[in-house]
């Protein structure tokens, strides 16, 4: 049988494990909740310990605090983000309580009973830990606290290492021309700088309209307490809370412009889930460029090699797949499905409470997670490395009949049209057939159907 003990709370006696920093609050959730198995994100418990450490450091401040047990509070919180295998204490499962109360009473009562257990003083979790604050608004900060931070040290700068990473693979290849297609058809040529560089010019708007989130995600509710009004909460909290957890985290936190917006709504987190799931819509264009390209190797275009990672195949000996952008696109695929569920939750404000509040708070860190993951693997393991199949773009681009579209202005539409579609029907080179039903010289036609030119505008 597993040892136990008796805690209490408004309602009654309940019983914890022994060994549990929790208390009867936290079991009440534990026994109400077994929904998903899936607990508060790691990122997501780490920023409500930063916000408890920041709020007794400014409750200590302003005087509403003892110092012995704000100091106490303050190093509970250093202990609890020091180990990582004191997260076990924050078992709450995501599909709680809507405004995440079950996850701020675990924190609550997790931080106080550390503290009284460093400290030897009695730190109560609701009448210290929480004091000038509610549920109502700690959880809507940590939404913020947390995917700021995310956003900060993981998204952005996989993001631009990923754009780094295009941009020096692209002035390698300046000198290598392919088909270009448009609806998978055969068009006018163009570099495979060219192409990478279209994905580069993807993610520099994605990585502008990120940083441009940053000042928005960076403002917060904490102070607002139960409805937005600041009850309870002394009136200089909010400014020195955000200006203390400024300093412990580097970033530039600010207190929210309305208080009842932050709490009632969530329209930032739902902006910022819009723009993840935009860059996952660009990172489905890359990895489907990519398998696209290295297809075949035979009956495919094959106009590149990825980097072979692993066996492709449990009964096709030598069969190698992109397993890269595969992995890419499903990211992205789930990205997208985090992001429905957020805008659903967005609109589940009422009055002056969002009640979605776990939900948005998984599934944001969740895409932000993985899109930095997916990005540097996408760096890393298959653009940095793939190889130019020159032969084969060679080939199939001096075969291209699309090339007569340089003779338009020359010889019109319809002429080129003919000399098109003789040369696909005969499977010869456009020059050949041009030379055939022109006057143009072939020296001249060589000129005007140079591929590396056409893709600089003919010029």
């Amino acid at each position: 049988m597993k040892k136990i003990r008796i805690e209490k709370d408004s309602m009654g006696e309940l019983d914890v494990p022994v060994n549990a920093y929790w208390g009867a609050q936290t079991q009440r959730a534990i026994n109400n909740f077994p929904v998903s198995g899936l607990s508060m994100p790691e990122p997501f418990v780490h920023a409500l310990l930063l916000v408890k450490a920041s709020a007794a450091q400014t409750n200590m401040q302003l005087k509403e605090l003892a110092p012995d047990i704000g100091q106490a509070i303050e190093q509970a919180c250093a202990e609890l983000l020091r180990d990582p295998k004191l997260m076990e204490h924050f078992p709450v499962d995501v599909f709680q309580t809507g405004s995440g109360t079950s996850s701020n009473m675990n924190a609550n009562e997790v931080i106080a009973h550390l503290a009284s257990k460093l400290s030897g003083i009695e730190v109560h979790p609701n009448d210290h830990v929480n004091y000038g604050q509610s549920s109502n608004d700690i959880i809507p900060t940590c939404i913020h606290v947390s995917a700021a931070l995310a956003l900060h040290h993981e998204l952005l700068p996989a993001l631009t290492h990923l754009l780094t990473i295009i941009e020096q693979k692209a002035s390698q290849l300046t000198g290598y021309c392919k088909t270009g297609r448009t609806h998978l058809m055969d068009a006018m040529p163009v570099r495979m700088d060219q192409s990478l560089l279209g994905w580069g010019a993807q993610l520099s708007q994605q990585i502008h309209h990120l940083k441009a989130i940053q000042p928005s995600i960076q403002s917060l509710v904490l102070g607002g307490t139960a409805v937005g009004t600041g009850v309870n909460a002394h009136p200089d909290f909010a400014p020195a809370f955000n200006l203390a957890l400024s300093k412990v985290t580097g970033l530039d936190f600010t207190k929210a412009d309305n208080f009842f917006a932050g709490m009632s709504a969530q329209d930032t987190a739902v902006t910022l889930s819009g723009q993840t799931k935009s860059v996952a819509v660009t990172f489905m264009k890359i990895a489907n460029d990519l398998r696209w390209m290295n297809s075949g190797p035979l009956a495919g275009l094959g106009e590149i090699s990825l980097p072979a990672l692993q066996p492709g195949s449990s009964i096709m000996p030598g069969k190698v797949n992109p397993v890269i952008p595969e992995s890419v696109a499903m990211v992205a695929a789930q990205v997208i499905g985090n992001d429905a569920a957020i805008t659903i939750g967005g609109q589940s404000g009422n009055f002056e409470l969002n009640v979605m509040l776990p939900m948005i708070a998984h599934n944001l860190l969740s895409s932000i997670q993985i899109l930095s993951n997916a990005s540097r693997l996408l760096a890393d393991k298959a653009i940095h490395d793939f190889t130019i199949n020159e032969d084969k773009i060679t080939q199939a681009l001096h075969k291209n009949p699309i090339l007569v579209t340089a003779l338009n202005p020359i010889i019109g539409y319809a002429k080129a049209a003919e000399i098109a579609k003789q040369a696909y029907q005969e499977k010869r080179a456009v020059l050949d057939v041009a030379e055939q039903h022109t006057d143009i010289p072939r020296a001249e036609l060589e000129r005007l159907l140079d591929p590396i030119k056409l893709t600089n505008g003919g010029n």
